[in-house]
Formats: structure tokens, C-alpha cells, sequence
């Protein structure tokens, strides 16, 4: 028991003094000194602490020092965290007029669009408390079912079933992409000034073309000596760029 309230208190005391910094780094957002508020923000992320307004108010804290890349690339981590993060949204899209590289996305196919905004709507914990809500209210029908008297309640309530059902298991589904979407870190933000993507993992590769600072890659592989990503950009243009010239999301 001692051992419990120890890691309690410690836990505590971690989300308390995360607080004070957090104030302390908004504080001097405030006063204008953004290079110590994105120092501030920094330490508090190094410690392990994160969350949607700490990314979201990093990336301002960027943008005011026109780092657009790290802008752009917080503004995604907020939203990583929480998809409905209106103002993170807001900042991403006008940061994303300050950089050089206007790509065209191929146009997804409706289905998979409409899941991917669907199940953005909420975050995954969010999703798998729906998910146990919408299973826990499908068993109460089905004990309607079984044990009711009367026809047309019957009918009722298994209908209700199944349609908790389905929705259980789309909101066990969503939940599941949302955490697999947090934990791949699949995408990446370009930090070099202007990079040149190669047709093979080895700088004696075909140059294909150029992107810039602050442009959005999907990472499909991780070469073998951990040096090189090949990359797609949201035209469906891939190839290969060394790991140190990006950064995850």
C-alpha cells in the first residue's frame, strides 16, 4: 500500500510542478520573450509531459520566432493528440502559406476519407469509453430480448442490440486507429532548408526532386542502416531522404 501512495505522490508532484512551468512558459509567451517560452515548453516536454495546448502553444511560440517547420510541426503534434483542436487547425492551415511547397494531394478514395474524418472526431481513449458504453448497453438489450415478455419489445429490443453492436465495434475500430496513428508516428515534417530526394537509400542516387522546410511526408520505410526514410508526398511522389533531415510528427 505505502508503495502505491509513493508512486502516487510522485506522479503528483510531477503534474504540479509541470504546472508551474507551463504557467511560467505562458507567462513569457506573454511578455513577448519567445525564445525563452519555447526553452520553457521544451523542458516541460523533456520531462515525458505532454498534451494538445503544450504542442499547440509551442508551435505559436515558433511561429512568432518564424521557425515555420517547428510551427507546422507542433501545431500536428497538438493535433495528434486531439484532432479537434479548431486553433491548432486554423494555425497549421496559415502556416502552411508560408512555406515553399504547395503539393497537390491525390484525391482519397470516399470511403477511406469519410472513416479517416470520421473516426478524427475524438481521441482514441475517448472512442474505446464509447465503445464499452455502446457494449455494456448491447447486453442490457440482449437480456430485454431474451427475457422480455411481449413481441414487439422483443423486436425492439434486438435491433437495439445489434445496432450497439455495430456501433461498439466501429468505435473499438476508431479507437485502435487513433492509437495506432499516435504511436507509428507515420508522418514527418521536412526541417532542412531544401532537400534533395534520391531514387536509392545512398547519396550516389538518382536526384528525383527537390522539397523544403515544412513540407509533410508520409514515412513508408526505414532502411536497414537506420540512416535513410523513403518518403511520400501527398501527390503520391516517393523516394529516399537521410532520417536526420526530417522529423517526426
Amino acid at each position: 500500500m505505502k508503495f502505491y501512495l509513493i508512486i502516487f505522490s510522485l506522479l503528483f508532484s510531477v503534474t504540479l510542478v509541470a504546472q508551474s512551468d507551463l504557467k511560467t512558459a505562458n507567462e513569457l509567451f506573454e511578455e513577448k520573450r519567445y525564445d525563452e517560452a519555447i526553452e520553457a515548453y521544451e523542458s516541460i516536454l523533456s520531462t515525458g509531459v505532454e498534451s494538445t495546448a503544450l504542442y499547440y502553444n509551442l508551435g505559436n511560440a515558433y511561429f512568432r520566432m518564424n521557425d515555420i517547420p517547428r510551427a507546422i510541426l507542433n501545431y500536428e503534434r497538438s493535433l495528434l493528440l486531439n484532432p479537434n483542436n479548431e486553433d491548432a487547425v486554423h494555425n497549421l492551415e496559415f502556416s502552411r502559406t508560408k512555406i515553399i511547397d504547395k503539393i497537390d494531394a491525390v484525391d482519397t478514395f470516399f470511403l477511406r476519407a469519410w472513416i479517416n474524418g470520421l473516426s478524427g472526431l475524438m481521441k482514441s481513449n475517448s472512442w474505446a469509453i464509447w465503445s464499452v458504453i455502446t457494449f455494456i448497453l448491447c447486453i442490457i438489450a440482449l437480456f430485454g430480448y431474451v427475457f422480455g415478455r411481449y413481441k414487439i419489445l422483443k423486436k425492439i429490443a434486438f435491433f437495439s442490440a445489434c445496432f450497439l453492436l455495430l456501433v461498439s465495434l466501429s468505435s473499438f475500430f476508431f479507437a485502435k486507429m487513433q492509437k495506432d496513428k499516435y504511436e507509428n508516428r507515420e508522418f514527418a515534417i521536412v526541417m532542412d532548408a531544401t532537400v534533395t530526394v534520391k531514387s536509392s537509400p545512398d547519396e550516389s542516387g538518382t536526384d528525383l526532386f527537390l522539397i523544403h522546410a515544412g513540407t509533410k511526408v508520409k514515412i513508408r520505410k526505414i532502411f536497414e542502416n537506420q540512416q535513410w526514410f523513403e518518403i511520400q508526398l501527398a501527390d503520391g511522389n516517393t523516394g529516399w531522404v537521410r532520417v536526420t533531415t526530417v522529423e517526426r510528427i
